[in-house]
């Protein structure tokens, strides 16, 4: 059995070294976000359309 003096410097060895391999954490406040009303046909259709032509 190990003298308790050697096991408490052991303990704060194992620690010191936790807290050199942790990843800092942030946390993101978290919003409740209101739910998207579906958009009724004729209002999808007003917008501008086009073609793209991409030539590679």
């Amino acid at each position: 059995m190990l003298p308790p003096f050697i096991i408490e410097q052991i303990r704060r060895r194992e620690e010191e070294e936790r807290k050199q391999y942790e990843q800092p954490q942030l946390e993101l406040p978290v919003s409740p976000s209101p739910s998207p009303q579906p958009k009724r046909r004729e209002e999808q259709d007003e917008g501008q359309r086009g073609v793209i032509i991409v030539e590679l």
